[in-house]
């Protein structure tokens, strides 16, 4: 078993005993691992793991990268933007990618569906929550979420699938947990209201288990399987 494939391993190991912890079956949750500044190599050695839901943050390089494996005829995998999205990047990632985490204002939204190509399935969207309110953070307000997830549903490129947030580093269990709930209680207004909600994208390595005890369905991890990343390729 190589490196990558022993660290998917353990992480998936982690993901089942924070589920078992709360009662929640681990088959509810989704592993996003998060493949930015990693080459193609990498991938294919998750892929031969079994994984194939992938997170990018840069548009250019989740591109490259997915156009590799196309040319490779892997069409099985599943392609996440969920970095800060641009205007003028926007049609590459109607294009190219399944979903998009980041979606924080109708602008964009608007964008990524009318630029959605017509052959291709909706675009799976999240609305990004800027839940710790920090400036340095992408994201709405909760207070915003309504309006927009309204605006949002109405765009035919467009399926709303749910919430995304990157809390602010807490450093205890409970502050972890307390934060997430918020999400988690959004979340669950949500899919009263809207059928095609069912995923809050929530946790990464250091707040996992109390994001999946919160109700997360997907988590996004990224050292723990690949390694540290080199952003001085960036």
């Amino acid at each position: 078993m190589n490196d990558i494939a022993h660290n998917l391993a353990q992480v998936r190991d982690k993901i089942s005993a924070a589920a078992a912890r709360c009662g929640r079956a681990s088959e509810e949750i989704t592993l996003l691992a998060v493949s930015k500044t990693k080459p193609a190599s990498a991938i294919a050695e998750a892929i031969d793991a079994g994984q194939r839901a992938f997170g990018e943050n840069y548009v250019q390089e989740g591109v490259d990268k997915i156009h590799h494996f196309q040319q490779q005829g892997i069409c099985t995998l599943q392609w996440h933007f969920i970095g800060p999205l641009q205007s003028n990047k926007s049609r590459l990632v109607a294009e190219n990618f399944d979903w998009c985490h980041t979606v924080d204002r109708l602008r964009i939204a608007s964008r990524l569906s009318e630029q959605r190509p017509a052959h291709l399935p909706p675009l799976n969207v999240l609305i990004q929550i800027n839940i710790s309110d920090e400036q340095s953070k992408s994201g709405i307000a909760l207070v915003d979420l309504d309006a927009l997830a309204a605006q949002v549903a109405e765009l035919p490129g467009l399926c709303l699938r749910g919430l995304m947030a990157i809390p602010a580093p807490q450093a205890d269990y409970e502050g972890q947990f307390a934060v997430a709930r918020q999400m988690a209680v959004a979340f669950e207004a949500l899919k009263t209201r809207y059928p095609t909600v069912d995923t809050l994208s929530l946790g990464m390595s250091d707040d996992m288990s109390a994001a999946i005890a919160a109700g997360s369905t997907m988590v996004r991890i990224g050292t723990a399987i690949f390694g540290a990343r080199d952003y001085t390729k960036n």
